[in-house]
């Protein structure tokens, strides 16, 4: 049984995560923490949960929310989830390893290799070190990798969304590294619980905007992994967009084939790195993803569409951003680290008809 800890737990990934590790058959929960709800339990701050959880002494009234104290856990825990704020979790993760207490980061603090990179879209890293021994948490990517580590830097939803579709035709040859564009849409969920005016219910609703272009915070992460897979520089041009609705993102990517790419080669690579993988899903030709399609699942579901005239690909992809863009893709990295079946605990179906 592996002990686990949510720090976090009152955000909506934390929430997400709290769910699914109560759930799951082969994890016990055993600390939870909340700066903002010390003291309250989760259902006092969730009341939907009130009354389930694993068994009478464990349902969600009881699970109270502590101070993250890493000292009082060692010993107590064999896994933290951090689902912290950037620049938070690079407080406790050096602690935490001392600690002999594995970590999975969701914030964006150990998904780099380049402190460089990670500075200039955050701010100052006050553990580099930790760096060379992170490894990114793209789960089909970088299964082999994950299972020998200590710390694994989930990637971010929108990474998520680009990276799983465009990694195998770079690696194939099949695209060329210049000239991506990815025009990609999230619900409000996404920018988290914290208040803001733009996630406001009379902003967003009955509106769909784009924001944060040309600086936003994922672009820097999602070029150093296209730079790394394609063993040179590549610099995407990357266009969110705000969605009224809770919860799903959507990616549109234009890609510009190489002379050797074909229709069917596109759909064969797919086949070759995704068709045995139980969270990636290839539709078939002139199916494309929706975002209700993947809402309350961890699955990624990829289409396209292949421009003979252009030689363009325009590729679709879809995930829940809470879970396969988050809470999801850290419990199957978790599976992952402890050698379980990595569909564990995942494969329930919460999404409508």
């Amino acid at each position: 049984m592996i002990k686990v800890g949510i720090a976090g737990a009152s955000g909506y990934t934390g929430v997400e995560l709290v769910k699914l590790i109560s759930n799951h058959p082969e994890t016990k929960l055993c600390a939870i923490t909340s700066n903002s709800y010390k003291g309250s339990s989760l259902a006092d701050i969730f009341p939907s949960m009130r009354g389930f959880g694993r068994g009478l002494g464990r349902r969600f009234e009881n699970l109270i929310c502590e101070d993250l104290d890493i000292q009082s856990l060692s010993g107590k825990i064999d896994l933290m989830f951090l689902a912290l704020p950037h620049k938070i979790s690079m407080q406790h993760v050096p602690a935490l390893l001392d600690h002999k207490i594995k970590v999975i980061d969701l914030s964006a603090d150990y998904r780099f290799t380049n402190a460089a990179a990670y500075e200039s879209a955050y701010q100052e890293h006050t553990s580099k070190h930790l760096l060379k021994e992170s490894v990114y948490g793209l789960s089909e990517i970088y299964r082999d990798q994950i299972k020998e580590s200590n710390l694994v830097g989930n990637p971010g939803c929108y990474p998520t969304s680009i990276l799983l579709p465009l990694l195998p035709l770079l690696k194939e040859g099949l695209i060329l590294p210049h000239g991506l564009i990815s025009d990609s849409k999230s619900g409000v969920s996404g920018a988290g619980r914290s208040l803001s005016l733009s996630t406001h219910f009379c902003e967003a609703n009955e509106s769909f905007t784009a924001y944060k272009i040309g600086n936003h915070r994922h672009t820097p992460e999602i070029n150093e992994i296209l730079s790394i897979h394609s063993q040179q520089k590549v610099s995407i041009t990357f266009v969110p967009h705000l969605l009224p609705l809770t919860r799903g993102m959507l990616s549109t990517i234009y890609a510009q084939a190489t002379d050797n790419a074909t229709e069917d080669k596109i759909r064969k690579t797919f086949h070759a790195y995704y068709g045995n993988e139980p969270f990636l899903r290839i539709l078939d030709k002139n199916m494309y993803p929706a975002i209700s399609h993947v809402r309350g699942t961890n699955c990624c579901d990829i289409g396209f569409h292949f421009d003979e005239k252009t030689k363009k690909i325009i590729i679709i992809s879809a995930i829940d951003n809470l879970l396969k863009g988050a809470a999801g893709q850290a419990v199957q990295n978790m599976n992952i680290l402890f050698g379980l079946d990595e569909q564990t605990g995942l494969n329930s179906f919460q999404g409508p008809l």
